[in-house]
Formats: structure tokens, C-alpha cells, sequence
């Protein structure tokens, strides 16, 4: 009998809940806050924080920190506004810290 294979998932370090699926991820090449983290197209069972203007490497940008829906645990960001043209592609994209998040399905 086959078995049946879901879609491959990241979900939240600490409590499993299912943030992002790997189809989502745009890049792996990005900067977190304690390491590597990557790019997603959408994220889904968070919580988006209040905007602020916060310095990046790559320039000024809007963002707001995303959390856990479930234990409120801090997963990234999501860009809101990019000030400089070359960064616009990133708005209304998330940035999960590889160090929060977990692989499922793989």
C-alpha cells in the first residue's frame, strides 16, 4: 500500500505549530537576527506585530515581527516597506530564522 506524502512544512521550534511550506521559499540567502534565514512568499498561524522603521544590511525598511499563533515564540519578520528601489521585491514577504523553525514531512 502507498503511503500517502503531505506537502513538506516548517513549523514553530517550540511548539510544532505549522508556519510556512517549503514551496513558499523564495531564498535561503538571508540575514536573521541569530543567523541564517530564509525568504518566504507567505506564512501562515502568526501573529504580525506592530511596524516600525528598522535599519537592515540591505537598507532602511518597514517591517513587523512575527510570532507563533500558539506559543507567541518570535519566528522573523515581514516586510512591510522597502525604502530603496532594488529592495521593493521584498515587501509583504517573511523572514523566518532558520534557528526557529523546524522541518516536517521532509
Amino acid at each position: 500500500m502507498a503511503e500517502l506524502v503531505g506537502p513538506r512544512l516548517y513549523s514553530c521550534c517550540k511548539c510544532r505549530n505549522h508556519v510556512a511550506l517549503h514551496d513558499d521559499i523564495i531564498s535561503k540567502a538571508f540575514q536573521g537576527r541569530n543567523g541564517r534565514g530564509f525568504l518566504f512568499s507567505y506564512a501562515m498561524n502568526i501573529t504580525v506585530g506592530p511596524k516600525e522603521n528598522r535599519p537592515l544590511i540591505t537598507g532602511l525598511h518597514t517591517v513587523a515581527d512575527v510570532y507563533c499563533c500558539d506559543c507567541h515564540e518570535l519566528l522573523g519578520w515581514k516586510y512591510e516597506r522597502a525604502f530603496e528601489e532594488t529592495q521593493k521585491y521584498k515587501e509583504g514577504k517573511f523572514i523566518l530564522e532558520k534557528s526557529k523553525i523546524v522541518k516536517e514531512n521532509w
